[in-house]
């Protein structure tokens, strides 16, 4: 138990499990294993009749993996969740939980390149069996495309520039290691907000990399066919541009958050929401990565006839 410690805390543990209402004989998925923490808890509330699958792209998370009967881990991308439920014989399920974001494992594994406190590769993958890395997208990417991806993924005003500067930079030397791209764009992030801006600048190229939106769009929409009638969405996110998918797609059902209306005004959803819940003053003080942490909860309707 010690190591899965070391290997990630888990952000608002026992609020994000009693949010999927766990039934003794219910069948679950954990989309973000990591360390396991949300996962032995979900697995303290099922009984032998119960079962949690859970999954995780990353080979070090595998190593983490409980020994017990209820418990299924799927090594692949949580985008594909609906395919393999559908090859586990699973057609409906009555509760999934996503803790979003990167645990911190990754920010502290000196040689992922995904912290700017280490200088290391430039790789940012989050499954290491293929794809390209962040080094590859910045000696390759357009000036437009690099400019696109600071923007949209890490809200930088400096967006432009930097992606200039990279191009330029990289006609020089190509990059390769975590420093090169901080000394590229540390003339862009003021001092009195460095590490803030640094962290947007790593922040955008890792969910490029990863492709991290468009898993979350389709996990989303996998989600949806997979929850029985009654059964629950349990989201943990972390920065505003999955937040606001997350949010969206609970109130409306669709990625862009548009209100459909029946004849009589009243709003076609697929889900009830619940109350947003964020941690407590104690949480925030033991674990400083739940500080821009939100659960958010929907429950799936009853089909309407």
């Amino acid at each position: 138990m010690n190591s899965n410690e070391v290997y990630h805390t888990p952000v608002l543990l026992k609020e994000s499990v009693d949010g999927m209402e766990i039934t003794p004989g219910n069948i679950c998925i954990d989309v973000t294993f990591g360390g396991g923490g949300h996962s032995r808890e979900i697995l303290n509330r099922l009984d032998s009749h119960g079962h949690l699958y859970s999954f995780d792209q990353d080979e070090d998370a595998e190593k983490n993996a409980p020994d017990d009967k209820r418990f299924t881990f799927v090594r692949g991308n949580f985008r594909f969740i609906y395919n393999f439920m559908r090859y586990h014989g699973v057609s409906g399920v009555d509760a999934i939980l996503a803790d979003l974001g990167v645990s911190g494992h990754h920010f502290d594994d000196e040689t992922r390149g995904f912290s700017f406190r280490f200088d290391a590769d430039l790789d940012m993958r989050m499954n290491k069996r293929g794809g390209q890395t962040a080094a590859d997208l910045l000696n390759n990417a357009s000036e437009d495309e690099l400019a696109r991806i600071f923007k949209f993924y890490g809200e930088l005003n400096c967006a432009r520039k930097l992606a200039t500067r990279i191009v330029k930079r990289r006609s020089e030397q190509p990059f390769r290691r975590v420093n090169d791209l901080i000394e590229t764009a540390k003339p862009f992030c003021p001092p009195q907000r460095e590490k803030k801006e640094m962290a947007k600048v790593f922040q955008a190229l890792r969910i490029e990399i990863n492709k991290e939106v468009e898993a979350l769009q389709e996990m989303l929409r996998s989600a949806k066919d997979l929850l029985n009638p009654g059964g629950r969405l349990v989201v943990i996110t972390y920065h505003s541009i999955e937040d606001r998918i997350v949010k969206n797609f609970m109130k409306s059902g669709n990625m862009e958050g548009i209100i459909e209306k029946d004849f009589f005004g009243k709003v076609i959803s697929p889900f009830e929401t619940k109350k947003v819940i964020v941690p407590s003053q104690e949480e925030l003080e033991s674990n400083p990565r739940s500080r821009s942490a939100k659960l958010r909860v929907a429950i799936k309707k009853e089909q309407e006839s």
